[in-house]
């Protein structure tokens, strides 16, 4: 294998869903609705594949854990404040990660007519 060559992996939890009470408004705390969420975790995983141990990996079943607490743990008024505090604790949980970017997706939303979603994205990279 050349050693010199750049390479790049990540793993992606794509469309995890969660019922959540965020909002601006009084009534979307109090009725919840419907989110989404993608996290793209960017590191190096190649002396995982090479052992096949997860300990040298990013285990997404405590991603996943992380993101729904974040999720259903506490309200926040934008669904930017959930994208950065997702983000930010997936890094700090997991030293492996070069890099980390998160997508909150927004549904039903009150705008008083048809939109599929809002989405907020935070993208953390390691210097």
């Amino acid at each position: 294998m050349n050693m010199s060559a750049h390479h790049k992996s990540c793993i992606r939890l794509v469309n995890a869903e969660f019922y959540a009470w965020h909002g601006v408004h009084s009534e979307e705390q109090r009725l919840g609705g419907r989110y989404e969420v993608d996290a793209e975790l960017r590191f190096d995983f190649r002396p995982a594949a090479a052992t096949d141990d997860i300990s040298r990996t990013v285990d997404y079943s405590k991603a996943y854990k992380i993101i729904g607490n974040i999720m259903t743990g506490r309200k926040a008024s934008l669904i930017e404040t959930l994208a950065f505090d997702i983000a930010t604790e997936l890094m700090e949980s997991f030293t492996v990660l070069e890099g980390v970017t998160v997508r909150v997706r927004k549904k039903n939303l009150p705008l008083g007519g048809l939109c599929d979603h809002a989405e907020a994205e935070y993208r953390i990279d390691k210097p």
